[in-house]
């Protein structure tokens, strides 16, 4: 069997999605997803005049030789565009080989290490009566796990939070807009929120806090600390992630459990967090970070480490990524939970999906390959349309990192 060609299809149903389409000639074709929020055109640009060209004439079977030709080949390694671009190539070789051998893709990554997967889901509001509100929601909705985020008392507008209660969308139409921002107020307020949520629904509840790496190391700590008496399931994105060692800090001064990694694209943003037990959940998603095979080498690393993986899944992210994480999930033996934000009623317009959710858990079928699929006279109807995330600053004006 040999790869003949290879397209990417870039489409707007609701939100923009990229996917690449690797064909081969014995009419077997694979997909992956080759989503960047806010970058998509880079990472599509990046397939078509760089890796299809090298993809054309080789043997689909060969993952890992092909995952290294594109890794180490290009000689500028890592970057979040390069590993999308493999991730894709990846997830699609993956489908491809799945079909060929008329088998699921988690049958490929040593059967079924558990028959359903943990997910949990998002309650925002706009204050906290609101966010009691959609917790509330989400409970009745069947989930087991919620992730709660409210609106900040004194800020107009909070990150992760949709201004008027809407059902929230991180990217904005067009160029980016601003966001601002008070840390005094905020490590003030989350106490008193998840309080109030632990009074209202007890301690059954799996609660998750998404910090949106916007505290410094010690910040972190003190938040961490404070929010021991609450017994999250864990705390996000505490700090921005480029220094591993700040983690030090935040581990000496607090039992909460630590998440990271949604923006990490290499097993090398890990090392230090992960052999020195920093961490408590790998959040990297597949989509972002060099695709199956490398995430099989990030896991059984975190492994050795008693570190489970979380990965990131919001609506940020194609149906063929969700669907690839789950096939993983339910393969590895370190899995912890899984982000589940449903897409869209739109967006199955283009994407078949293979999966569903009941009481608190994803399924997903026994299709061959990854299951997803795409309809692509439907995506014609849903040209590109650019969105951004926002920038952040503080009330002052200087610009914050995310």
């Amino acid at each position: 069997m040999k790869i003949t060609d290879a397209k990417v299809i870039v489409c707007s149903p609701g939100r923009n999605f990229v996917t690449l389409k690797i064909y081969t000639d014995e009419g077997i074709y694979g997909l992956g997803d080759a989503t960047l929020n806010g970058r998509e055109l880079a990472v599509a640009k990046y397939l078509e005049e760089y890796c299809i060209p090298a993809l054309t004439g080789r043997d689909p079977a060969n993952i890992e030789d092909i995952w290294h030709y594109f890794y180490r080949g290009v000689y500028w390694k890592r970057g979040a565009v390069t590993m999308t671009a493999i991730s894709a190539i990846d997830m699609a070789l993956w489908d491809i080989k799945g079909k060929v051998l008329n088998t699921p893709l988690y049958n490929l990554l040593g059967g079924k290490s558990r028959n359903r997967v943990l997910v949990y889901a998002h309650a925002n509001g706009v204050d906290l009566d609101h966010a009691l509100e959609s917790v509330a929601s989400e409970l009745d909705n069947g989930f087991k796990a919620i992730r709660v985020q409210s609106g900040i008392p004194g800020l107009d507008h909070t990150y992760g939070v949709a201004k008027k209660g809407e059902k929230y969308e991180p990217a904005g139409k067009g160029l980016p807009k601003e966001d601002y921002w008070d840390t005094h107020k905020y490590l003030n307020w989350v106490p008193k929120l998840f309080s109030k949520v632990r009074e209202h629904f007890g301690e059954g509840l799996l609660l998750l806090h998404d910090v949106h790496h916007r505290l410094t190391p010690i910040e972190a700590g003190r938040l961490g600390k404070e929010l021991e008496p609450f017994h999250l399931y864990w705390m996000e994105d505490a700090v921005t992630g480029e220094l591993q060692e700040g983690l030090r800090l935040v581990r000496q001064h607090t039992t909460t459990p630590i998440a990271i990694g949604e923006v990490f694209n290499s097993v090398y943003d890990y090392t230090t967090l992960i052999s020195e037990q920093l961490i408590d959940f790998v959040r990297m998603p597949i989509v972002h970070g060099g695709g199956i095979t490398h995430l099989q080498k990030v896991a059984a690393f975190a492994s050795i480490y008693h570190v489970q993986t979380g990965f990131h899944g919001a609506t940020d992210l194609s149906p063929i990524n969700m669907a690839a994480a789950l096939h993983f999930d339910y393969a590895i033996n370190n899995f912890g939970i899984q982000e589940y934000m449903p897409h869209e009623e739109i967006v199955n317009e283009v994407f078949k999906t293979n999966y569903h959710f009941k009481d608190g858990y994803m399924y997903i079928d026994d299709t061959p390959g990854i299951g997803v699929d795409i309809d692509e006279k439907a995506a014609e109807k849903f040209p590109y349309s650019r969105a951004s995330l926002p920038v952040n600053r503080k009330t002052d004006g200087t610009l914050f990192y995310w």
